[in-house]
């Protein structure tokens, strides 16, 4: 099991790289790990489904 950065998974997961490391900071990606200012990934972490705001 190789590891990619969190620009490596925002390309694979279509998503933002801050929305990455977002979800990485939050404990929300198992397996991550930061590692000096980068997160490291598992290639095969699983991306998290996104919580829904509450409507005011």
């Amino acid at each position: 099991m190789g590891f990619l950065t969190a620009s490596e998974i925002a390309k694979k997961w279509n998503i933002s790289e801050r929305s990455v490391r977002n979800y990485c900071q939050q404990g929300r990606v198992k397996g991550a790990e930061l590692k000096g200012k980068t997160w490291i990934i598992p290639g095969d972490a699983e991306k998290p489904e996104r919580i829904k705001s509450k409507a005011n």
